[in-house]
């Protein structure tokens, strides 16, 4: 009966059972454009892969309680389907939107007053949500965890890492590839003439944490922060990272699974935006620069129930709860099928290396930042008590990612899966042999995504992942972007190989 009950399939509020309309957080809506004098309406969505989609409507339609406003929350609004990544075939492509009232916030970057809404996306036909939407399995992960009796709610804090350059150029066609990187802060520019080059270049990897002027982006990030403050993210701090030639880290205050989703879609809209603003282009690529620190994002997560901790036990080791073991077990378990949405890109695996900055190996530790799993320690407050997943990047579709870590972690507690021993060593400083006998993620998205295809089971519980979603994420990653790359020439082997 208890397994019959764990696979049963999570249900989430449907707005459009029914037809069912409650007008009060549309009126809310309504008073938030009257108030800002809106005059766009932007509704967004996200793509599989992780990048947010939109188009603009006049905020006349949402600002009266006549029937088209009902169409436009009860209803939605159709789009294409067929021209969104991982979605649907063109001869299924008509889907719809449906705009969520708790989402609402002024366009922090527009400079028409815009009224930004993140929406869901329904089948028109069947009026269900549609199971390709990242949002939408998002939210099934957060009422898997209620149903399962465990927890209440998870809670996520990511750290992620990104690099805002001067420059950028690419290009890759059928006879030539290269790109170009440049940064004003950058170590290989202390030769540059700039008339005048005043020095104040950041060495590789001594990127943390100096002060102005070798932080050239201290007054950029504050009004960064101060952006995303007035969007209604919460942001704890924000510095330079180790790598020269602007990297950066703006780390948000923990929040609610789907929320966190929300949120980090902003700060990378806004990032960007407040980038380009200054003339400047910011990127969450893993990878940008070769013998340098890659950008990652360590993900903190903490189970709670009845307003309880329940990662924190005072007689654990690190203070952790054998229901966070349980949690770390699960992680590590499945671990190289988790990089398949944690680690999505091939880019990914030029960050995650044996030997070098990345926390490839699989094991937990209290305060190690070269293991997988880092329990930090600044504090013994019962609140703060959580876990650091740390392989994980801002490449990753965030929805996806912390979903599948949760039911990874879920999974580990149902199974009480032994983590085994901690190891409290620097793992940097191992011998060869050593090094043999501890488990690392894989070494390429191919792998990852072989590991998914084999091991998917615990994400299917309770049908939050839907075997067409992995089918599709397996064939995206596969065709579109292994495929793409692994048959390209690399500009290094002209290097190593043109006069053979």
């Amino acid at each position: 009966m208890a397994k019959r009950k764990e696979q049963k399939e999570v249900r989430t509020k449907n707005p459009l059972k029914n037809g069912s309309f409650d007008d009060s957080a549309a009126k809310a809506v309504a008073k938030i454009i009257e108030d800002n004098k809106i005059q766009i309406v932007d509704l967004k969505f996200n793509d599989l892969p992780g990048l947010w989609q939109h188009f603009s409507i006049p905020a006349s339609e949402l600002q009266e309680m006549d029937d088209i406003m009902r169409s436009i929350w009860v209803d939605g609004i159709g789009f294409d389907g067929s021209s969104i990544r991982g979605f649907q075939k063109i001869q299924e492509s008509d889907m719809i939107l449906i705009p969520d009232p708790s989402t609402a916030i002024v366009d922090p970057v527009c400079e028409v007053p815009t009224l930004s809404l993140i929406c869901d996306i329904y089948d028109p036909l069947t009026r269900k949500p549609y199971t390709r939407d990242p949002r939408y399995i998002a939210k099934k992960s957060e009422q898997y965890l209620k149903n399962s009796g465990i927890a209440d709610d998870i809670y996520f804090g990511p750290e992620a890492e990104f690099f805002l350059f001067n420059d950028v150029r690419f290009d890759q066609t059928e006879n030539a590839g290269y790109y170009f990187l440049d940064s004003i802060e950058a170590d290989w520019n202390t030769g540059r003439v700039e008339n005048p080059n005043l020095g104040y270049k950041i060495r590789f990897k001594e990127g943390y944490f100096p002060v102005p002027p070798h932080d050239s982006l201290q007054d950029l990030r504050s009004r960064i922060i101060i952006k995303m403050k007035e969007a209604g993210i919460n942001v704890e701090v924000h510095h330079h990272e180790v790598a020269t030639a602007g990297q950066c880290e703006i780390d948000m205050k923990f929040d609610k699974l789907t929320k966190m989703g929300d949120s980090l879609l902003l700060y990378k809209y806004i990032i960007k935006n407040m980038a380009k603003k200054n003339n400047m282009v910011a990127t969450f690529m893993p990878k940008p620069l070769f013998a340098d620190n890659g950008s990652g994002m360590h993900c903190h997560q903490s189970l709670w129930k009845n307003g309880k901790n329940l990662f924190f036990d005072k007689n654990g080791y690190a203070l952790l709860s054998q229901t966070a073991k349980y949690y770390i077990g699960g992680l590590l378990k499945h671990a190289n099928s988790l990089m398949a949405f944690c680690a999505p890109t091939t880019n990914s695996y030029k960050r995650l290396v044996p030997g070098y900055e990345a926390p490839v190996n699989l094991v937990y530790s209290q305060r190690n930042r070269s293991a997988a799993v880092r329990i930090p320690m600044y504090t013994d407050n019962p609140k703060s008590k959580r876990i650091e997943f740390r392989p994980p990047d801002p490449s990753c579709n965030a929805y996806l990612a912390f979903s599948a870590m949760l039911m990874a972690g879920l999974d580990g507690i149902q199974k009480k899966i032994d983590p085994g021993e901690p190891m409290d060593k620097d793992l940097f400083e191992l011998s060869d042999e050593e090094l043999t006998m501890i488990p690392t993620v894989p070494a390429s998205l191919r792998r990852a995504i072989d590991a998914l295809e084999a091991d998917q089971e615990y994400l299917l519980k309770g049908g939050v992942f839907t075997q067409d979603v992995i089918d599709i994420w397996l064939e995206y990653k596969r065709k579109k972007e292994i495929d793409a790359v692994r048959m390209r020439p690399h500009p290094y082997e002209f290097y190593l190989y043109f006069d053979i």
